[in-house]
């Protein structure tokens, strides 16, 4: 193997490549974009990538915890919304709005990205979902086409192709994170996940080249680096304490041992680190399209610090408006809004030239079911963030007859920059959102 030091990678007049690497045995990181990514002169914004993140929680949340008060930009929010508080001005929240002709309770989550009807029939046959839709244009331009994820998925699948076939998600954080760094022979890339299971970083792999570049760029550009190796270090650490639990002896008790040693119990751990993933996999432009299923329906009791839940997601969802069963509900749905609240500050806090990674990476957040506890699949909860939309309101449509959803994915496509004025079931563009 080559070990001499690479040549300066800025060099006078000549931007630094967008597709520059990091590269040492096993491991080839994709750097952030950089203002040295950029031709002279040139405006970031006319330059950097527009994403997709479409994350669909399949037992949604409490509407009568969620959905606020009055309407426009003065609404008054709800309990759960005032946990997102410090990002009012960079979403929009939407009642009133459903999938026209999707029924069947909880089979409907398959069709929340597609708005293919009657989703628990059994002639049901899905249809292209928004990921798809954009990646079949765009996902050529990144490594990843799109990246389907899912917690405690049990196959279940937010991205579907043309063809009515569901992409299978993956569930495993550090098989994502190995599969967006690692790369070289197989005999290498084991050695690098040993490495990894040792407590050794990946960045270890690529430290004098990681110097090279930082003496040659910019201030603005060294913070910028030093900002997404501080994520890859905490993303490492935090996914090496998850995997140490399967190493560690489980205490001897009077019943079955459970069949998935992966604990699907650390739910909120598990999506948080899905969360970072995919801003991590936005950050280097590793794909533009990302879904995530957060599957409660098959998630069991879930393992919260400082509170006590005593029974399954699913079971806690259908409370029959028993109040232990609404407050355990409660810390749940609210443990979400926190997880959201600090994916919006962490895409924040990320600058690419002369806007953030949220101004470019727009969010959905929703579900297939506007209250679990009656299977009811109107007025849908949802929040949709980011992407260069003018945000700060309550969007209130009729919650009787309900606005249709995929408007926003007409919207969405838009944003992306396809001519498009049709997708699934909608009738135009989301009424009420303006771009800025």
């Amino acid at each position: 193997m080559n070990t001499k030091s690479p040549a300066p990678l800025v060099i006078t007049r000549r931007p630094l490549s967008r597709r520059t690497f990091l590269r040492g045995t096993g491991v080839a990181m994709l750097l952030p974009l950089l203002d040295a990514m950029h031709p002279a002169g040139a405006r970031a914004a006319g330059t950097t990538p527009r994403r997709m993140f479409a994350v669909c929680n399949n037992l949604g949340v409490r509407p009568d915890l969620f959905f606020p008060t009055g309407a426009g930009r003065d609404y008054e929010p709800s309990a759960y919304l005032k946990l997102l508080g410090a990002h009012r001005d960079d979403f929009t929240v939407i009642s009133g709005v459903s999938h026209p002709n999707v029924d069947g309770g909880h089979p409907s989550d398959i069709s929340f990205l597609t708005a293919a009807p009657h989703p628990a029939s059994s002639s049901f046959r899905n249809t292209i979902s928004l990921d798809q839709f954009i990646a079949e244009r765009i996902g050529t331009l990144t490594r990843f086409p799109s990246l389907t994820l899912a917690v405690n998925g049990g196959a279940r699948s937010l991205s579907w192709t043309g063809s009515g076939v569901a992409i299978p998600p993956e569930e495993r954080a550090l098989e994502v994170f190995n599969q967006l760094f690692l790369q070289g022979t197989p005999e290498q890339v084991e050695a690098q996940i040993h490495r990894l299971d040792t407590g050794r970083s990946i960045l270890d792999a690529v430290a004098a080249q990681a110097k090279d570049l930082e003496r040659n760029v910019g201030t603005r550009d060294r913070g910028r680096l030093d900002q997404y190796f501080t994520s890859v270090r905490d993303l490492e650490h935090r996914l090496q304490e998850s995997r140490e639990w399967e190493r560690k002896p489980k205490p001897v008790v009077n019943v079955p041992a459970p069949a998935d040693i992966t604990n699907p119990a650390q739910y909120m751990d598990k999506v948080k680190a899905m969360y970072d993933l995919a801003r991590l996999a936005f950050e280097t432009d590793s794909t533009r399209a990302i879904t995530l299923m957060l599957n409660s329906f098959g998630t069991p009791v879930v393992t919260i610090p400082d509170a006590t839940i005593t029974d399954s997601y699913h079971n806690l969802s259908h409370h029959g408006k028993t109040p232990e069963k609404l407050a355990q509900l409660q810390v749940l749905d609210e443990w979400h809004m926190k997880l959201l609240n600090a994916l919006f500050g962490d895409l924040k806090a990320i600058r690419e030239g002369e806007e953030t990674l949220l101004d470019r990476t727009m969010i959905l957040y929703g579900s297939n079911l506007g209250d679990a506890n009656s299977h009811s699949t109107i007025n849908l909860p949802t929040l949709f963030a980011g992407g260069g939309f003018r945000h700060g309101q309550h969007l209130a449509f009729d919650r009787a007859q309900n606005y249709p959803l995929p408007n926003l994915f007409v919207s969405m496509i838009q944003r992306m920059g396809f001519d498009e004025d049709r997708f699934a079931s909608s009738t135009g563009t989301l009424r009420g959102l303006a771009m800025t």
